[in-house]
């Protein structure tokens, strides 16, 4: 039986070796640039290393130095990485918690103790029985900081990021407490058992998916919280747990009784295998979206606790700052209501129709519709809710409808939500295919519209006041201009009047002629500025223009940066724009790529046309930008990051666009650049020479 417990735990210890090591690789690859990933590769590495010592431990202890050295290392390292990213959820420059601190230096004296203990049994022989007890009492007791170090983790996340983490605390939980039950028996028994030692390795190795799961997942995605709507729910999830629990144990008794000498391996590796299931079966969202939407058909009237839903959805719209993130929490709400995973929402823009104003785990789905589309006018005539899986079925519902290309494209698109405020739509909400297998029919389709409704009146609302706080602010703007207008007026008369006194009174010729020339010049160049400051205030004059010459204006304008950026442009394309404001624009982006941009790194100025439009990309390899600040800070009025700065360039620019039926959209990544795309109508009937007045 010893040489059939020694084979099991062998080819055990090897597939988790195999295991683990193969996560390692895939975490190198794809984590090397994080901290928390450095420290994740650096444990799944040592955990490998741990399990393929056990696994060429063919003769002797269980624990012998190597290995015990290999477990040492693991464990420091799994719980430098718990500790790290507690230390995440810390407020910057917050000193770690007491309880906390003594933990950490806990685990380090034990870390340090076993490792003396180590070196001791193999100098000593005298001393290994003592030190085999020391050591598993150790090692309980660092699998116990290991639990409940992964038991802040999972609690200190907020419960939108617990998506993201909770299989990594799942699968290092099942670790320490098998442990933790490992050393416990040794202690209990005065050794190890041989049977649960055989099986550690296979325990390993099923974890490893759990680890793989949380390392692919990006930690600022959010996923949907599923929340009861009554004790229904939690009835039919203990009771169904309850029956499973009981099925899994009959199996694990049956496979003991029959298994022969394989049968406790074989029993503690199956019921360890169904508790880690039962776990993730309660941690999936699909499954209880589903058990809610079973017990609503089957055991209710109604779908929904109207009262419930109602002030779910509207605390969702009011919660936090006024107008922050609202369209992020509309969504939200929306999705929440039939189970979606998440959604965008389009408002309208004015001329530029109908844009993507923010979305909710859907960041990939992209796309315009004009204001006098077949598809808006649509929306805005019936006020339905579109389900797009019935229009494919069923088109002769929808009458003409003809649906978007960029959202016949989009795989995932299951509804759409037209946003009525009075009888105008504000714009609509696309929402994914439900995780719960949620039915479209009269009542989800009343409930949409009357919340979309709601969220509607709060989205006119923040967008009048917002609109009324940058109508203030240029208002402000305004007038602190008029005042520097007529105190440039008055200079340029006082100048004026010296220089008609200075050409009747020279004493000096020389000095005097100096004297002129220089008031002369002062004179010229505030008319100048004064010229501009009362041009901006009047009509533009559209006309057309040739790409490349706008471009190349705007780069020579930059010659004070060191850095020269590359040109690419053909000289036969031509637009219709006012040519200063839109070299403005253009030489706006262009310095501030050129600002952020290293001298080691490059800049680049490309225009082409596409689709029948004038592509102009201002591509950088500098600082790069967040998405939270391209979304909320980058186009809003009067917020600069300079110190000297006023805030209004990058909305002058992406007004100027819009006023000429153009667009502009951003790409970005901190410390990976940024590219602008700047597109404009095409000037088909431009001539072949020169700008047309």
């Amino acid at each position: 039986m010893a040489v059939t417990l020694l084979l099991l735990s062998t080819i055990g210890h090897g597939f988790a070796a195999l295991a683990f090591l193969a996560l390692s690789g895939l975490i190198v690859a794809s984590w090397r640039r994080r901290p928390q990933g450095r420290l994740l590769g650096l444990a799944t590495t040592l955990t490998a290393v741990w399990a393929g010592s056990a696994a060429l431990a063919t003769f002797g202890s269980p624990l012998p130095r190597l290995q015990l050295v290999a477990e040492i290392a693991r464990n420091g390292a799994w719980l430098a990485l718990l500790l790290y990213i507690l230390r995440l959820r810390l407020a910057p420059g917050a000193p770690f918690p007491l309880p906390l601190r003594l933990i950490r230096a806990l685990a380090t004296a034990l870390v340090a103790g076993l490792l003396l203990l180590s070196v001791l049994s193999s100098w000593v022989p005298a001393s290994r029985g003592l030190a085999h007890s020391a050591t598993n009492l150790f090692l309980l007791v660092l699998a116990t900081i290991g639990l409940v170090l992964t038991e802040q983790v999972y609690r200190s996340t907020r419960p939108e990021d617990r998506w993201a983490i909770k299989f990594l605390c799942i699968g290092l939980g099942g670790l320490y407490v098998y442990d933790f039950y490992l050393y416990a028996n040794a202690m209990l028994f005065g050794g190890l058992d041989l049977r649960v030692w055989a099986a550690r390795g296979y325990v390993a190795a099923l974890v490893t998916p759990l680890i793989a799961i949380s390392a692919a997942r990006n930690p600022e995605w959010s996923a949907p919280v599923g929340l009861s709507r009554s004790m229904a729910f939690h009835t039919a999830s203990l009771l169904g747990a309850g029956i499973y629990l009981l099925f899994m144990a009959g199996a694990g008794y049956y496979l003991r009784l029959f298994g022969g000498e394989w049968g406790d391996v074989v029993q503690t590796v199956f019921i360890f295998a169904a508790a880690m299931l039962l776990a993730l079966l309660i941690f999936s969202g699909t499954l209880r979206a589903r058990l809610r939407v079973f017990l609503a058909k089957h055991f209710f009237s109604y779908r929904y606790d109207y009262r419930e839903e109602w002030l779910k959805f509207t605390r969702a719209l009011t919660e936090g700052k006024p107008g922050e993130a609202l369209c992020d929490r509309a969504v939200e709400a929306l999705a929440r209501l039939v189970e979606s995973p998440g959604g965008a929402v389009w408002l309208r823009e004015g001329k530029a129709g109908y844009q993507r104003a923010s979305h909710w785990n859907w960041a990939d789905l992209q796309g315009a519709e004009p204001a006098d589309s077949a598809f808006i006018r649509w929306l805005a005539a019936k006020q339905w809710v579109v389900d797009l899986d019935e229009m494919k079925t069923r088109p002769d519902l929808y009458g003409d409808l003809g649906t978007p290309r960029w959202l016949r494209e989009a795989g995932d698109a299951w509804l759409v939500i037209p946003l009525m405020l009075h009888e105008e739509l504000l714009g609509f909400v696309v929402l994914k295919h439900s995780l719960g297998k949620v039915t479209f029919n009269w009542e989800v389709s009343d409930l949409l519209k009357v919340t979309a409704r709601q969220a509607a009146a709060h989205l006119a609302q923040m967008r009048a006041s917002n609109e009324l706080i940058v109508a203030r602010q240029f208002e402000s703007f305004n007038r602190t201009t008029t005042f520097v207008i007529h105190d440039l007026k008055n200079l340029v008369a006082q100048l004026s009047l010296l220089l008609a006194n200075a050409e009747k009174h020279k004493h000096n010729p020389e000095f005097q002629a100096d004297m002129l020339e220089t008031v002369e010049s002062a004179i010229t160049r505030m008319n100048k500025v004064l010229a501009q400051l009362r041009r901006g205030g009047g009509d533009t004059q559209v006309q057309s223009v040739a790409l490349a010459d706008v471009l190349r204006e705007a780069i020579a304008s930059k010659q004070a940066f060191k850095l020269r950026p590359e040109l690419i442009a053909p000289p036969g394309l031509r637009v219709r724009a006012e040519r200063h404001r839109l070299e403005r624009a253009v030489g706006h982006l262009l310095q501030n790529a050129l600002e952020a941009t290293p001298q080691t790194g490059s800049v680049s100025l490309r225009a082409f046309e596409d689709g029948g439009q004038a592509v102009v990309e201002i591509a950088d390899t500098g600082s790069g930008m967040d998405e939270e600040f391209i979304r909320h800070r980058l186009f809003q009025p009067f917020d600069s990051t300079k110190g000297a700065g006023m805030g209004i360039g990058a909305y002058e620019c992406r007004e100027t666009l819009r006023a000429l039926g153009g667009n502009i959209e951003v790409e970005s990544s901190p410390g990976q650049g940024t590219r602008f795309r700047l597109t404009l109508p095409l000037d088909n009937n431009a001539s072949s020479g020169g700008d047309a007045a």
